[in-house]
């Protein structure tokens, strides 16, 4: 059963009281506007995946783009990483359970990477349960009782906030815009965005985003623009969002400079995806 929340556009009808804390209708209209400005350029970038790899099957190996050489032999730097991403020597990760966030925000690590990617099963329940848990704990208002009578809430320093939207080759089937599904990317990012951001930055923190499985630097201006209209669509400075990039992927281990490039205004660096070098 599905349910229109503005016309053209349908999620799942389940636990209403839960579930409307964050499908609310400007919630859901900013991710399917998201959804109609850059859906045919994601499309695009993922027919270039399939390009890529076809070239590489007849034959063609990894290199620098010729076309991006002024980048890598020019100067340019990123923005000045904010006061709370400096210090990242240890982070953990997980998904975006209720027990887990309030443990890992409490844990001492410096960050805490909340996963809607890998570590996270991607059903509805979770998704929208995740994005729930995310926002109590931000406003400080989480807590979880155990079934052996354990009380959980956050400690008065916690970790530093990080969030893990999935890939762009990743669908969200249970939301779809004029019969189409949203892209898994677009929904986690603006649900985020959208009920979160705010209190961030009231908290002296911001809205802080790790991007997994990018394969070029079209992707990452891709995702550039993506935020740089978020910003502005929310009254927001420019460069309050702020992105690590993950490099587990060859093409993209061919293309770091650029990538950096096309983020710098919105860059906190990039990272190894280490289980990913350990597995090549």
């Amino acid at each position: 059963m599905k349910r229109d929340l503005i016309p053209g556009i349908q999620i799942p009808a389940e636990q209403p009281n839960l579930y409307d804390r964050i499908l609310t209708p400007a919630a859901v209209g900013f991710v399917a506007h998201l959804h109609r400005k850059y859906e045919q350029r994601r499309r695009a970038c993922m027919q270039a995946r399939k390009d890529r790899q076809a070239a590489l099957d007849a034959g063609e190996t990894f290199s620098f783009l010729p076309e991006t050489r002024s980048i890598r032999e020019s100067e340019w730097t990123v923005g000045a990483v904010p006061k709370d991403l400096q210090d990242r020597r240890v982070e953990i990760t997980g998904p975006t359970e209720r027990k887990m966030v309030i443990n890992a925000l409490n844990s001492g690590a410096d960050g805490f990477m909340a996963d809607f990617e890998d570590a996270n099963s991607p059903t509805w329940p979770n998704m929208i349960e995740g994005h729930v848990n995310l926002r109590d704990a931000i406003e400080r208002t989480i807590t979880y009782d155990g079934s052996d009578g354990r009380h959980y809430e956050l400690n008065d320093d916690v970790a530093t906030l990080l969030v893990r939207p999935r890939g762009w080759h990743l669908p969200e089937r249970h939301v779809e815009v004029g019969g189409e599904p949203v892209a898994g990317a677009f929904f986690d990012f603006a649900m985020y965005m959208f009920h979160c951001a705010p209190a961030l930055l009231q908290r002296g923190s911001g809205p802080y985003f790790y991007l997994p499985k990018m394969e070029s630097h079209k992707e990452a201006r891709l995702w550039a623009d993506v935020f740089r209209f978020t910003e502005e669509a929310l009254g927001l400075d420019h460069g309050t969002i702020r992105c690590t990039v993950l490099i587990e992927t060859l093409p993209a281990a061919f293309e770091m400079e650029e990538i950096l490039y096309e983020l710098r205004e919105h860059s906190a660096g990039l990272n190894a995806g280490r289980w990913d070098y350990i597995f090549s």
